[in-house]
Formats: structure tokens, C-alpha cells, sequence
């Protein structure tokens, strides 16, 4: 079932996104040369909890740290820890916040200093299909019209959606109904009404879209070891159209 959220249950929803929109903002000047993804993540910790919130990654199915730092072919869920950035890697980071009983939920990617022109397009373009996905979500349209506008422009630019891992409804739980697959044929699956929040999310791979999971349990990674990134915001329809509630503001 799909939830239908009243004006103050968004209120609340985008009380949480603004946290992460706030701790995403200030991250980007903390992603550097040899700085550890622990520190980050130990960084975005404390930020969230000085907001009187907490990490919603942390302890979610024994996830053990507060964000998921992802690099260079890691597409998500990658375990903060001692390896260091170097200058050239891309780095998504996906932080989650639950306040007052309610999620938020957002992620970006970034460049370490420098990057090759192919991974700067990979990042380009998977911003660029965030927002081609999120003006598809309006009432009347369908879940799968997101889907295929973020397939059509990322297969435009010569990359490649993840079509194991898919955006998802967000709430009262970190994951609810409707799954958003990043793929597929428009004109498919549930009506987007008012009150439906989505957490819209394309993953997106400079190769192949084949992945795998590491013996972690948790790290995906590209097959073919080809660089991947992550943009994400959490969405209300309201009054027929998107609203952004990770929007910096």
C-alpha cells in the first residue's frame, strides 16, 4: 500500500530532509586528499545529532555506520572506514535522518579535487537524470514515466541505470511502497497522487549496468569495476506537483 500523506505529515518529513540537505551541503567542503571515509562519516554523525535526530543508516539490518560512503566502482552501500580519498575519486555519499518519527533521505556524488572528463560526465549525468525524473513526478502521471525519462537520458549519454536497486517510497519507514525502478516503459505501474513522497534516486554506471555485492553483505559494486554515481532527493507531490524536501535552502 501505498501511503498518502497529509500537509502536516510532509511538514514533518521535510523537517528531517532539510537536516540532510543542511549535513549534504556541508559536506562538500570535507571531502578531500586523504581524509578517511570514517572521519567523514564521524562528521555527518555528530552534525545530525547536534540537530536532535538521528542517522537512520545506523543499526538499519546491523548497517554499522550513520552514511554509506561509496567510491570510484562502488555504486552504494559501501562501509565507512580507514581507506583514504585520493585526488581523480568519485565518491557518492547517501546519508538518511529520522526526526520526530519521520524519515528524510538524500545523496549526492563528488569529485575528489580533479576527475577525468568521463567521470565528471558520469556525474553530470546522473544529476541531470535526477531531474529529469523528478518532473515526471506529478499526479496523473505514472511511477514507471519516472523510470523512463531517467533511462532515456542516461542511455543518451552513452551510461547505464542499475536495474538491481530502485528509489522507493519514504515516511514512517526508511523504505515503503512504491518501488521506482530506474528503467522501464512509461505509462506503467501506480498513479502519482498528492501526498505520495518518493525518494527518487538513479544509480548510474560508466560501463555495464551488472553488479554484484561484496562479502560484506552490503557494498555493491559495477562488474566490470567501471566508475558509478548516486544522486537523490526526496520528493512530495503537493498541489500536483514535485516538491523538493532535501533542497538546500
Amino acid at each position: 500500500m501505498i501511503s498518502i500523506r497529509s500537509a502536516k505529515e510532509i511538514g514533518y518529513i521535510r523537517e528531517s530532509c532539510q537536516i540532510v540537505a543542511e549535513v549534504l551541503r556541508e559536506i562538500k567542503g570535507y571531502v578531500y586528499d586523504d581524509i578517511s571515509t570514517e572521519e567523514i562519516d564521524h562528521f555527518i554523525e555528530n552534525f545530525i545529532r547536534r540537530r536532535r535526530a538521528l542517522p537512520a543508516f545506523k543499526g538499519y539490518h546491523g548497517f554499522p555506520a550513520a552514511s554509506c560512503i561509496s567510491i570510484n566502482e562502488e555504486v552504494v552501500h559501501g562501509i565507512p572506514g580507514k581507506r583514504k580519498l585520493k585526488k581523480g575519486d568519485v565518491v557518492s555519499i547517501d546519508i538518511g535522518v529520522l526526526k520526530n518519527g519521520y524519515y528524510g533521505d538524500s545523496a549526492l556524488t563528488l569529485v575528489v579535487e580533479s576527475s577525468t572528463s568521463k567521470n565528471m560526465n558520469l556525474v553530470r549525468t546522473t544529476e541531470k537524470a535526477l531531474e529529469f525524473g523528478i518532473r515526471e513526478a506529478r499526479s496523473g502521471n505514472h511511477i514507471s514515466d519516472i523510470s523512463a525519462a531517467i533511462q532515456k537520458f542516461v542511455e543518451s549519454q552513452r551510461c547505464s541505470v542499475v536495474r538491481d536497486l530502485v528509489g522507493h517510497g519514504i515516511g514512517t519507514q526508511l523504505h515503503e511502497e512504491p518501488q521506482i525502478p530506474n528503467y522501464g516503459k512509461p505509462g506503467q505501474g501506480a498513479l502519482i497522487e498528492n501526498g505520495m513522497v518518493l525518494a527518487i534516486e538513479p544509480m548510474v554506471n560508466a560501463g555495464s549496468y551488472h553488479v554484484k555485492t561484496l562479502a560484506d553483505g552490503w557494498t555493491v559494486c559495477t562488474v566490470d569495476q567501471e566508475a558509478s554515481a548516486h544522486f537523490e532527493h526526496t520528493v512530495a507531490i503537493v498541489n500536483n506537483e514535485p516538491h523538493i524536501l532535501t533542497q538546500s535552502v
